[in-house]
C-alpha cells in the first residue's frame, strides 16, 4: 500500500459504516491503497441520541448535507451514501464517482411468527416510515393498520420482537449489508411493491476535478448506473409536477438485439385507492431519456392531480404488461378497481 490514505467519509450507524467499509474494500482492492473510515457526526444524529429522532426527508437531508460539507472542505475524499437518499439535483462541486453493482432493491417482510403479509389476519398492525411503502400496502387491500415507523433496523425489528408490531417492512438490501437477511419471513416482489427509485445501489462521491473520481470511477457498474439513472429520471420528472409516493424499478436485460432497459413506475395517492402505473422500455444508453419520457407519460395520464394525503374513490390506472419490447412507454389502456 502507497500513498496517504484515502479518507472514506460514512455516517457512524451500523448499516451506514457496513456500506462504507464494503466501498473501502473496493477501493483498496482497485487502487491498492491504504483506506480509512472517517465517521462524520451529524445533527440527525446527535437528534438520536437525545431521544428526538428526525423524521423521514428531513433526516435523509442532514445526513447527505453533512457528508457533502466533509468532501467539500476535505476533511474526506470519498463520500458514501444510500443512494435514494441523495437529491436528483446535482450538486455543485461534487461529483457522483460510482455506482457499485447493486444489491436486490426489493422490499422485505419480517413478521411475528414468521408470517407473510397475506398471512396475517386483518387489523394487524404492520409499521413503515415510507409514504411509498403505505400507499402499496393500503394497495393491497389486506385490510392492515399501518403505523408510522422511526428508528435503525434494530430498533424497527424490535418492535416485532416485543409484540408492539405483526410485522415491519424494510429495504433487503440493509439487512444484507448487516447480515440480518435470516430475520426476513417474505420478500415482496415488484408487482406488490415497486422499490424507491435507487433502493439497493450505493452512490460514491468525490470532488470535482479531484483526480481520484476518476479512479475511483472504476467501481462503476454500468447496468446497476444505467437503472439507477432511469429510476431517478422518473423521480425528477414526477416531483416536478406531483406529489404523491412514488416507487420504480429498473432493470436491463438481455434482448434479441443486445441490451434493454425495462423500467416500471407507479405514483399513488396515499390510501392506496388511486395510482397511475406504466413501464417503458429503451436503450440503456438513454436511461435518462427512457425515465424521463416514462414520467412525462405518466403525467399525462393524471399523476400530477394524485392529492397524497386525500381519500379517494377506488380507482386505478392500470396497464397490462407489455408482450414484446418497445422504445416508447406502454399506453394505460384499462382503468381497474384497486
Amino acid at each position: 500500500m502507497t500513498g496517504n490514505p484515502i479518507k472514506v467519509g460514512t455516517r457512524r450507524s451500523l448499516l451506514a459504516t457496513s456500506q462504507a467499509g464494503h466501498v473501502a474494500e473496493l477501493i483498496r482492492d482497485l487502487l491498492g491503497r491504504d483506506v480509512e473510515l472517517v465517521e462524520i457526526t451529524t445533527d440527525g444524529d446527535r437528534s438520536q441520541a437525545a431521544g428526538t429522532p428526525l423524521a423521514g426527508s428531513s433526516a435523509t437531508g442532514v445526513f447527505v448535507s453533512a457528508l457533502r460539507e466533509a468532501l467539500i472542505d476535505g476533511r474526506v475524499d470519498v463520500a458514501v451514501h444510500s443512494l435514494k437518499d441523495i437529491p436528483t439535483t446535482p450538486e455543485p462541486g461534487i461529483t457522483l464517482a460510482a455506482i457499485p453493482p447493486r444489491e436486490d432493491p426489493r422490499d422485505v417482510v419480517i413478521a411475528r411468527d414468521g408470517l407473510t403479509l397475506g398471512e396475517l389476519p386483518v387489523g394487524s398492525r404492520v409499521g413503515t416510515g415510507s409514504p411509498r411503502r403505505v400507499a402499496q400496502l393500503h394497495a393491497l387491500g389486506l385490510g392492515l393498520e399501518l403505523a408510522g415507523l422511526r428508528g435503525n433496523i434494530d430498533t424497527r425489528i424490535g418492535k416485532v420482537r416485543s409484540g408492539e408490531l405483526d410485522a415491519v417492512v424494510l429495504a433487503r438490501a440493509g439487512l444484507s449489508r448487516i447480515g440480518r437477511l435470516d430475520e426476513i419471513t417474505e420478500v415482496l416482489d415488484p408487482l406488490q411493491m415497486l422499490p424507491a427509485p435507487g433502493q439497493g445501489a450505493l452512490a460514491v462521491e468525490c470532488r470535482d476535478g479531484d483526480p481520484l473520481a476518476a479512479q475511483v470511477g472504476g467501481l462503476d457498474d454500468p447496468l446497476s448506473r444505467a437503472a439507477v439513472e432511469a429510476e431517478r429520471a422518473v423521480l425528477a420528472t414526477l416531483e416536478g409536477g406531483c406529489s404523491a409516493p412514488i416507487g420504480a424499478l429498473a432493470e436491463v436485460v438481455e434482448g434479441d438485439e443486445g441490451d434493454e432497459l425495462w423500467v416500471r413506475a407507479v405514483a399513488l395517492s396515499l390510501d392506496g385507492a388511486l395510482s397511475v402505473r406504466r413501464s417503458a422500455s429503451g436503450d440503456p444508453a438513454d436511461a435518462v431519456g427512457v425515465g424521463n419520457r416514462l414520467a412525462s407519460e405518466m403525467l399525462a395520464d393524471g399523476a400530477g392531480q394524485l392529492n397524497p394525503s386525500a381519500a379517494r374513490p377506488a380507482t386505478t390506472v392500470e396497464e397490462p404488461e407489455p408482450s414484446a419490447p418497445s422504445a416508447h412507454a406502454t399506453p394505460a389502456t384499462e382503468v381497474q378497481n384497486s
